[in-house]
């Protein structure tokens, strides 16, 4: 039999199969084409790996560094290796099984929570596991801490770890506070590029170092880190070389300023108003509006005002005839979409650029809440409410995002649609009156509101409108979630269920339960598991998958809260209370 066939011709041949293309080798007497290519692909596999040549010796790398977190409780450590492997949990049947993969997540942020270390065993799997799913990463590199990172520079599969292992919010290990430390230490430091008008930052010479050779993803999460950190020392590595940077990179490194957002940035974007790339300047000035003090923000006040006033109880509004240079160069954008009206598009990003603070002093002192109830004239007012719900959810504004998002019980919003201008688009009128607000994003109002009022929100809009239009809301609210609102999800999903309704049709509100419902609900919920009644005009069959739909829910809560009892020590499992009758 000759085996000397190439390797790719193999390869071919088993996946075309035999009955396709005829195998690169001879069977012997009485053996079939399939065992001939099997028995070849098995001795050539054996002929690469014994014919491959020693290569030279490499210095063995240096030791892991100490990672002196505690390290986890064995069960603890035993479902982390359960979870990394995707096994299901045991006594579950084919629907009613957790899904471990969606609970990945939330065991590495509880272990983060409590400072432990992950097991050095598992430190393959976890990184594996991160490669995969890109979610995973920024809890996975920081409980893998700094033997991760040393792990990954071994391996090219892993390479990832270092581009983004040193940005996020996740605790520092004491090696790289230390390293923090040494950042204000004057001998190992260098003078930023000062901003005009400002005195020079000290940027330590490693950091400006990585920041000079490092890879496009690394400089992003070098910078990410150094302003969580330090914003001013942040700011000056990114002006040090501002002006040497391609255009899609200086939008994503003036991107990276927003979670950091502060005053002192104000001069630096404000330079940045005058960019080559539109891009950068939109960027710049939509971040300059996000600082109700700063200079772009008053300029943008002042031609709203122009623009808007108060008539007799009734807001008027004279939209601006042009887009002269000076908005253009604060970020405003001269040609509108198709089917908006300049004047409208061009009015639209002036009022959401504009402090909303400056609204209750043109109105007369007036409150949040009675502007938006005032009448506006001409059909403007859908036009005005938008650009007030943009600019309450980019100014982070609890008042007026709650006087825009009204009352729970009014009607949801209706998905915007572009309406075409009377006369034409660059006639500049507004869209047109509509019944329900199509103007207002709840979910995006709701980000604004404390955890707890935008729990109990949701709450009550689902108790008055049922799930079909709350999916996106409960995407924003805290896990897990508040008690009204995992009542509420509750008992509008056992409604659904009495009423004989799909229960595929909630299948993404049911799997938000499993990962957001309080772990502590699942003995209350076990009445739900029983197979009910059908109604007569029922799904047939609905209530054996909602019997099984529910029994899921109950044991991946069950798990949830065993996850939890594993990472809890003794002194924080003892101060929990007791769950809710």
């Amino acid at each position: 039999m000759s085996t000397t066939a190439p390797w790719d011709d193999l390869v071919a041949a088993a996946l075309l199969g035999t009955e396709r293309r005829t195998p690169p080798v001879t069977p012997r007497p009485g053996q079939d084409p399939p065992a001939a290519l099997l028995d070849a692909a098995a001795l050539s596999t054996l002929r690469r790996r014994a014919g491959l040549r020693p290569a030279a010796a490499r210095p063995a790398p240096s030791p892991a560094p100490e990672d002196p977190r505690p390290p986890l409780p064995p069960a603890a450590r035993s479902r982390l290796a359960m979870l990394l492997a995707g096994r299901s949990a045991s006594g579950g049947g084919r629907r009613s099984a957790p899904d471990l993969a969606e609970l990945l997540p939330q065991w590495l942020t509880m272990a983060n929570q409590y400072g432990y270390q992950a097991p050095a065993a598992l430190l393959p799997a976890l990184l594996d596991a991160a490669r995969a799913r890109t979610d995973l990463r920024p809890e996975a590199l920081a409980l893998g801490g700094p033997r991760a990172l040393w792990l990954a520079r071994l391996n090219p599969e892993w390479k990832f770890a270092l581009r983004t292992g040193g940005a996020g919010r996740a605790a520092e290990t004491p090696a790289e506070a230390s390293a923090g430390a040494e950042a204000r230490d004057p001998a190992d430091a260098e003078a930023g590029d000062p901003v005009d008008g400002e005195a020079a930052v000290a940027v330590p010479a490693g950091v400006r170092r990585q920041w000079e050779e490092g890879l496009f993803a690394e400089r992003v999460s070098l910078l990410a880190a150094v302003r969580h950190r330090d914003p001013e020392v942040g700011l000056a590595l990114l002006g040090s070389t501002w002006s040497t940077e391609r255009a899609e990179d200086r939008l994503m490194f003036l991107d990276s300023l927003r979670d950091e957002l502060s005053p002192s940035d104000e001069p630096f974007l404000e330079q940045a108003l005058a960019d080559r790339s539109r891009n950068v300047r939109a960027t710049a000035a939509e971040l300059l509006s996000a600082l109700p003090g700063s200079a772009l923000a008053s300029r943008m006040a002042e031609r709203s005002r122009a623009c808007v006033s108060l008539d007799s109880g009734t807001i008027t509004v004279e939209a601006p005839a042009e887009c002269d240079s000076g908005m253009q160069r604060d970020g405003v954008v001269a040609k509108p979409p198709s089917g908006r009206g300049e004047r409208a598009w061009w009015f639209g990003q002036l009022v959401e650029a504009t402090p909303l603070e400056c609204w209750s002093g043109w109105f007369g002192g007036r409150g949040a809440a009675e502007i938006v109830a005032l009448p506006v004239a001409d059909g403007w007012q859908a036009d005005l409410h938008a650009a007030w719900c943009r600019a309450a959810v980019r100014q982070r504004n609890v008042e007026w995002s709650r006087a825009l998002l009204g009352a729970p019980v009014a009607p949801p919003a209706a998905p915007p649609t572009a309406q075409a201008a009377p006369g034409g688009a660059g006639a500049g009128a507004p869209a047109a009156a509509q019944a329900a607000p199509s103007w207002r994003d709840p979910a995006k109002l709701l980000s604004a509101l404390p955890p707890g009022e935008r729990a109990q929100w949701v709450a009550d809009f689902i108790a008055a409108h049922g799930l079909s239009d709350a999916f996106r809301l409960l995407g924003v609210c805290a896990v897990p979630w508040a008690e009204p609102l995992g009542r509420a999800v509750v008992d509008a999903l056992d409604i659904a269920r009495d009423a004989g309704s799909y229960p595929w049709s909630f299948s993404g509100v049911m799997g938000l339960a499993e990962r957001c419902l309080d772990p502590d609900q699942a003995d209350r919920l076990e009445v739900l598991t029983a197979i009910s009644d059908e109604p007569e005009d029922g799904s047939p069959g609905a209530g054996s998958y909602w019997s099984e739909a529910f029994q899921r829910l109950v044991g991946t809560l069950r798990l949830r809260a065993a996850m939890r009892r594993e990472l809890e020590p003794p002194d924080a499992a003892a101060a929990r209370p007791a769950p809710t009758p």
